[in-house]
């Protein structure tokens, strides 16, 4: 359709910000050292118990999960490529600048200042709704009957256990945000005002 294609400005605009602040909130998470999101933990598991590349197994995970979203009608658009692209250099440069610290503290602040980020980078750039990235996909293909504050909790919460089965570590921050985060963004979206379900504008 010619609104994935081509989004309007203020579409673009969202698009552009949630991925710069999704970004910086991975890398707070990250720089936290006290475990990954859900998602990532699986990718590393799988990567780890395969032997290839961590972002030749991401790039395969997401295209599977995007393609099997499709199937339930939550389908693919711009902003599931920039996504991808933009929030990893984001986590690039912004974990870079912030190193990981020492103290548990520090560490323990960093996470709790990494979930207002998140939530409101995934929610500006799913409030686009130029196409969601694979773990946000999986989630919205499911809502309706769960609604995505749950599914995408249970989402998370699949990829931190099979992950962990596959011999990744899980930590605290795992944990919150299996538990948190998916209630976290389902806020800010209402905060903020904006749909988080992908499809034409109305």
């Amino acid at each position: 359709m010619l609104w994935a294609v081509i989004p309007s400005p203020r579409r673009t605009a969202l698009l552009l910000v949630g991925c710069l602040v999704l970004g910086s909130g991975v890398a707070l998470l990250l720089a936290a050292d006290l475990g990954s999101d859900g998602y990532s933990t699986f990718v590393n598991g799988l990567s780890m118990a395969t032997g290839i590349d961590f972002w030749v197994v991401n790039l395969a995970v997401g295209v599977v999960l995007v393609a099997l979203a499709a199937l339930r009608r939550v389908r693919p658009g711009v902003g599931t490529v920039v996504q991808v692209l933009l929030v990893g250099v984001t986590v690039s440069v912004v974990l870079g600048l912030l190193g990981t610290p020492d103290g548990l503290g520090v560490r323990l602040a960093l996470l709790a200042a990494a979930f207002p980020v998140l939530a409101a980078g995934i929610a500006m750039y799913l409030g686009s709704r130029t196409g969601a990235g694979p773990a946000e996909a999986a989630a919205l293909a499911w809502d309706p009957p769960v609604p995505f504050r749950w599914s995408y909790n249970l989402v998370q919460g699949a990829g931190a256990l099979g992950g962990w089965l596959l011999g990744a570590t899980v930590g605290f921050g795992t944990l919150a945000v299996v538990l948190l985060l998916g209630p976290a963004v389902a806020l800010a979206g209402r905060l903020l005002s904006l749909d988080l379900r992908q499809g034409d504008p109305v």
